[in-house]
């Protein structure tokens, strides 16, 4: 069925408004998957923060033309079924997601991203991003990294504290 001209506007809009907020667009070949886990993937991905969008790549092409830090995307690697997994939160996240559903579902196939800034990224760039920890995890990881001096100091006095008792039991005696 065909869409309406003011459709193909209205989601043009859409698309542009989301792009340029986004600060990743990772984009796949879905061929082959059947709804039902196509719901899951939406699902998982707005668990994460992530939109999960279907819609003809030239629509795409054209919202892309519409952003200035995107006019240096090559639209080449947008042919085919393509899904966009988009995030205007995390870098990572629309990567993770789609690697993570792709280890149980072979026909999503990863082609690339682009980032916020405009740059075009290859399927090895996208996997190397769905390995990386998350926002979260790398914030607590820092956290513990600087805490980690308080927590040994707290350990030592505890420990000071134990041979003060020592010796005043022994001179006590």
């Amino acid at each position: 069925m065909a869409i309406s001209k003011d459709k193909k506007q209205q989601l043009v809009a859409e698309l542009t408004e989301l792009l340029e907020q986004a600060k990743m667009t990772v984009f796949a070949k879905y061929q082959g998957i059947n709804v039902a886990d196509m719901q899951k993937l939406r699902r998982a991905a707005r668990e994460q923060g992530v939109k999960i969008k279907i819609v003809k790549n030239r629509l795409v092409g054209k919202a892309i033309s519409d952003i200035d830090s995107y006019k240096e995307v090559d639209t080449a690697q947008l042919s085919g079924q393509l899904l966009y997994a988009i995030s205007s939160d995390d870098e990572v996240a629309p990567a993770q997601v789609l690697d993570r559903f792709a280890k149980d579902h072979p026909e999503l196939e990863l082609v690339g991203a682009f980032s916020g800034e405009g740059a075009n990224l290859d399927t090895a760039a996208v996997k190397s991003l769905a390995v990386l920890p998350s926002k979260e995890q790398l914030i607590a990881e820092v956290v513990a990294t600087l805490l980690a001096p308080v927590g040994d100091v707290t350990s030592g006095l505890n420990s000071l504290g134990g041979i003060l008792s020592a010796l005043e039991a022994k001179v006590g005696a």
